[in-house]
């Protein structure tokens, strides 16, 4: 199992960088490819970024490409989420995910382990 525990939300300013962070205990961290998603207020969750075990790159959603870059550090088990420029429409509960495949992949039914999730506000 992999249980993800995310940090580093909260409040900003339109234009500020924030970086999101993921720790994931348990021993298959190694073979699990890691996303993130948000969901706001009143809307479905959405993807945003998915990293694979090494090898198997990245995902990134439009709305977010080349503000956002998502990256993991294998030996401490983390998965990071830069956000920079940020904007009030990224407002949202930022949730961590896991999946016992190496792949990263878009949608959230292919995510096995969900953190308990962090709130992003941005204002403008």
């Amino acid at each position: 199992q992999v249980q993800p525990v995310e940090s580093g939300g909260g409040l900003v300013q339109a234009g500020d960088s924030l970086r999101l962070s993921c720790a994931a205990s348990g021993r298959t961290f190694s073979s699990s490819a890691m996303g993130w998603f948000r969901q706001a207020p009143g809307k479905e969750r959405e993807f945003v970024a998915a990293i694979g075990w090494t090898g198997y790159g990245t995902l990134c959603a439009d709305s977010v490409k080349g503000r956002f870059t998502i990256s993991r550090d294998n030996a401490k088990n983390t998965v990071y989420l830069q956000m920079n420029s940020l904007k009030p429409e990224d407002t949202a509960v930022y949730y961590c995910a896991a999946r016992t495949w190496p792949q990263p992949r878009v949608y959230a039914s292919d995510y096995h382990y969900w953190g308990q999730g962090t709130q992003v506000t941005v204002s403008s």
